[in-house]
């Protein structure tokens, strides 16, 4: 077997020249990406739609970094701000109306842990899932392996190592749930900080048209 094979199917594997080689194309793009007019917004749009053909209307402010692009699947109205970076060494899914805030990582990517093993060069990546509704606060990291349920607020700065179940917010170093999302969190927006009745009101209406928020160019 070889190892395009072998990381494929999460197994040990060492990036030989063949691994290099598949690379090659997210290097390019990611380059032409993270240089380019950020005020070129459409532009910016297609490349990321062309780095990672799995996604729809997604929109990435770069700097962005990703070792393939292709193994991202990525649903609707996905926003990603500056310094994100997903090692997509094994696949990497994303639901719908996911907002990551600058400087998360998500890593598939790891190592053997008795240094013998990891100095023989090889690696290994585990898939990581992260459900529809979620928003990453920044300096997060999602580590190999984790499966995000629906409806999750994650804190700056969490380090998440286990899975999340849907409808909480949870944070910290290893990451953990602090408490669920009520029905209070409809009316407050920050800590005891209430929407204001223009806001309400429209977002009502946008419940019950069922509509979400879609970046329009």
């Amino acid at each position: 077997m070889n190892h395009k094979d072998r990381r494929d199917k999460e197994m040990l594997y060492i990036c030989d020249k063949e691994v290099f080689e598949e690379q090659k194309t997210a290097r390019r793009l990611t380059q032409k990406m993270n240089t380019m007019d950020r005020s070129d917004f459409e532009g910016i749009m297609k490349v990321v739609k062309e780095l990672i053909p799995n996604s729809k209307n997604a929109f990435i402010n770069p700097p962005f970094y990703c070792d393939y692009g292709n193994h991202i699947e990525i649903g609707k109205n996905f926003f990603a701000n500056y310094n994100c970076t997903i090692l997509d060494v094994a696949k990497v899914t994303i639901g719908d109306n996911c907002l990551f805030a600058p400087n998360v990582a998500i890593y598939t990517a790891g190592h053997p842990i008795h240094p013998k093993c990891r100095n023989t060069g090889y690696e290994y990546g585990i898939s990581v899932t992260i459900g529809n509704n979620v928003w990453i606060g920044g300096n997060a990291v999602i580590c190999p392996g984790v499966n995000i349920g629906d409806n999750v607020v994650i804190g700056a700065g969490s380090v998440v190592t286990k899975d999340i179940p849907s409808w909480t917010v949870a944070a910290g170093n290893p990451c953990r749930v602090i408490r669920e999302i009520t029905d209070r969190d409809l009316e407050y927006y920050f800590r005891d900080r209430k929407a204001d009745t223009e806001a309400m009101e429209h977002m009502k209406r946008m419940w019950e048209n069922n509509e979400d928020f879609a970046i329009s160019l």
